[in-house]
C-alpha cells in the first residue's frame, strides 16, 4: 500500500482537502499512477504555513515517519496567484533533507484555473509549466474539478444514485 503526505498553500489554509481527496478516490490527476484496486493512504494534509514556508521544517518530516513514500505539493501551489514563488526551494529541501519524492500538483487542474492562468501568462513566466501536464492533460477531468460550474459534483451524484 502507497502513503502519502499532502501539503498545501497557506492561501488555502481553510480547503477541507475535497478536490485533492476526490482525485485520490478517483485515481485523477497525480493519483492516476497508483492503481485502483490497491489502499493509497493519506498520512498527512497541513497547510505550508505560510511563505515561505513555516511548517516545511517539519511537516515532511512528521509525515515520513507515519510512512509517507512520497510527499505531494497540491495543485492549489500553482492555481493560486502567483504560484508559489518558494515551489522550487520546498521541493529541493523535502528531496534532499527530508529524503522523499516530491509530486507537484494533486487534483486536475480545473478548467476555470487553466483559463485564468493562459490569460496572465504567469505559468510560463513563472516557470511552472512542466508541472502541469498530469494536471491539465485531460480536459473531461478538468471540467469536473471546475466548482465554478453550476452541475459541479451534481453529476456525479446521480450517477452514484442511479438516476
Amino acid at each position: 500500500m502507497a502513503k502519502i503526505g499532502i501539503i498545501i498553500c497557506d492561501r488555502e489554509r481553510t480547503c477541507i482537502g475535497g478536490k485533492c481527496l476526490m482525485a485520490i478516490q478517483e485515481r485523477a490527476g497525480v493519483f492516476r499512477k497508483y492503481p485502483k484496486d490497491e489502499p493509497l493512504e493519506l498520512v498527512g494534509f497541513i497547510p505550508c504555513g505560510g511563505c515561505p514556508g513555516e511548517r516545511l521544517e517539519r511537516a515532511p518530516a512528521e509525515m515520513k515517519k507515519y510512512g509517507a513514500d512520497e510527499i505531494v505539493l497540491a495543485s492549489c501551489f500553482l492555481a493560486g496567484y502567483p504560484p508559489c514563488p518558494y515551489l522550487e526551494d520546498f521541493i529541493q529541501y523535502i528531496k534532499n533533507y527530508v529524503g522523499l519524492p516530491v509530486v507537484v500538483g494533486s487534483h486536475p487542474m480545473p478548467t476555470n484555473y487553466i483559463n485564468a492562468h493562459l490569460a496572465a501568462g504567469d505559468w510560463d513566466r513563472d516557470g511552472v509549466r512542466e508541472y502541469l501536464e498530469p494536471l491539465t492533460n485531460d480536459q473531461e477531468a478538468s471540467l469536473r474539478y471546475d466548482s465554478t460550474r453550476p452541475d459541479f459534483l451534481k453529476s456525479k451524484t446521480s450517477k452514484k444514485e442511479g438516476l
